[in-house]
């Protein structure tokens, strides 16, 4: 599979305008949706950065778990604080792609995000080869 690179560009900055349109009016969303829809929206940006870097890895094998690692990773380090790593945090930008606590809602969260994107992408990709066929 190869993908398009500018299909996952776009749509990544498109993620990064729901991700954060989601933080701004946080305050109005159901608290449920609340809970998830940013950090699987952050976990979905991920999957789409990995597409665009890695655009010949399969969906599920590669892709995916890559990206669910990195997530896992970036939640995980947030145990670990340090007064340097705590100043890159308390940065806007630090704290967008860092964040500050751990929460086992987030592991949740990326898990979904980047299970939708997976299954989004198989989905498209079993239409393209059905109309090849």
């Amino acid at each position: 599979m190869k993908r398009n690179r500018w299909i996952y560009a776009v749509f990544t900055f498109l993620i990064i305008g729901l991700g954060l349109g989601s933080r701004a009016y946080s305050s109005v969303l159901p608290d449920t949706l609340n809970t998830y829809l940013g950090d699987s929206l952050w976990a979905a940006m991920i999957f789409t950065g990995c597409g665009f870097l890695f655009r010949k890895l399969k969906t599920m094998i590669t892709t995916g778990i890559i990206s669910l690692s990195f997530c896992f990773v970036i939640e995980f380090s947030q145990l670990y604080h340090a007064e340097w790593i705590d100043q890159i945090r308390d940065t806007s930008l630090g704290g967008l792609v860092l964040g500050y606590g751990f929460l086992w809602s987030d592991i949740e969260a990326y898990t979904i995000g980047i299970a939708a994107c997976a299954a989004i992408e198989l989905l498209v990709l079993g239409i393209k080869k059905r109309r090849c066929m």
